[in-house]
């Protein structure tokens, strides 16, 4: 099969690959038909996260029709359409037991993220992402294997598109879980800094369940645009000003209810930050999350859905302590989300589909990661489609 594979860091090519094959009783062989490029996956495209190796399939958020099940595979069967989360859970574990899937403490035989961890066993497998997280195949390739098919593979009804429901995968469960994070509802306020897919999905979300006041921050003007004209956010360019001070001068000088982090660790921070970050003794930036504590009020939130590890220069803890905020952070337990999602997708409260800028082939993957890096072509999302 053709699959786009990593080989080394601002290099991936559409390679021809093994196919996959059953390797567990509860596995599926899925045919891909729609997949995408997220923005975690620039993190590995730009060789800022340990554990790629040479030869790794790509992409965790993808869609197609099941054409092979294992024998104890009991929810699907071969001609059924789904979405799959990019979360791999057991289901049966004390983690899935809570619906906290990200958290499965049996599908990941490698050490995770964490560098303090202790006897910790580490989180969920994930598709397409490092061998930290399992090294399992992603799914910007023509078939995928997918591990552990009883528990998250959801059921696509035939009336509906691949793009109204292929974020169900990864973005949108991600937004929607920031936004449930944060704690917002009717009449709040709320801060979104990042507006790339999971701050625009979070957007989406967010006026979905009756946020009055939304606030987007990026540097990019083409998506604080489509942020304002699509979701009546009102846009904060932070190369033209300090984000945090402006959303605090407009909201009575307190701040908003909650600030989302959509950025992580590669947001746009000091020299200092870069240098550090260079030379591995911090994991990254942290200015998006320094903004987030200063724009937050007193007894705010702080939802963060950016990707972190490590050391994480300038945190101002002692500012989020004298505020009183709250901090709820991590990867999605996707699989608790997407029922719902999927139902207020069928109902038109939510529109996904709307992010997506630009579709190609499979073949010119290569050329999506470039555009969706370098922010070209006023590249909001990149849909891939293997046939």
């Amino acid at each position: 099969m053709r699959a786009l594979v990593y080989h080394s860091a601002h290099e991936v090519k559409v390679d021809t690959v093994p196919d996959p094959v059953l390797q567990q009783a509860d596995d599926i062989i899925l045919r891909i038909t729609a997949t995408a490029i997220c923005g975690s996956d620039l993190h590995l495209y730009r060789g800022k996260v340990p554990g790629m190796r040479a030869g790794d399939i790509l992409g965790h958020e993808f869609m197609g029709e099941v054409v092979e099940a294992g024998p104890a595979v009991t929810t699907l069967a071969p001609g059924d359409r789904v979405v799959i989360p990019f979360v791999i859970a057991c289901g049966d574990c004390f983690f899935c037991a809570r619906q906290l899937y990200a958290a499965c403490e049996t599908t990941n035989p490698a050490r995770g993220a964490i560098l303090n961890k202790k006897q910790l066993r580490p989180g969920a497998a994930m598709f397409g992402y490092t061998h930290l997280y399992g090294g399992v195949p992603g799914g910007q390739a023509e078939y995928a294997r997918v591990p552990k098919a009883n528990v998250g593979p959801i059921r696509i009804p035939a009336t509906m598109a691949d793009e109204q429901v292929l974020f169900l995968s990864d973005i949108l469960p991600t937004g929607y879980q920031a936004v449930l994070n944060a704690g917002v509802g009717p009449g709040d306020s709320l801060a979104i800094f990042g507006a790339g897919p999971v701050g625009q999905m979070a957007a989406a979300c967010a006026r979905m369940l009756g946020v009055e006041t939304l606030f987007m921050v990026d540097h990019h003007p083409y998506r604080l645009e489509f942020a304002r004209a699509t979701y009546g956010a009102i846009p904060i360019n932070f190369d033209d000003v300090d984000a945090a001070e402006v959303i605090v001068e407009n909201t009575a000088y307190r701040g908003v209810d909650a600030a989302i982090d959509a950025i992580g660790f590669e947001a746009k921070g000091s020299a200092l930050e870069t240098a550090l970050a260079t030379l591995k003794l911090e994991g990254g930036s942290g200015q998006a999350l320094r903004q987030c504590i200063a724009a937050a009020r007193r007894g705010g939130t702080v939802s963060v859905p950016g990707v972190y590890a490590g050391f994480i220069h300038a945190f101002l803890f002692g500012d989020a302590f004298e505020k009183g905020l709250t901090f709820k952070t991590g990867q999605t337990h996707v699989q608790r989300h997407m029922p719902e999602l999927l139902e207020l997708i069928w109902q038109g409260k939510l529109d996904p589909g709307a992010l997506i800028s630009h579709r190609l082939p499979l073949e010119q993957a290569a050329d999506g990661y470039r555009l969706f890096d370098r922010k070209q072509d006023g590249c909001r999302k990149v849909i891939l489609h293997p046939g």
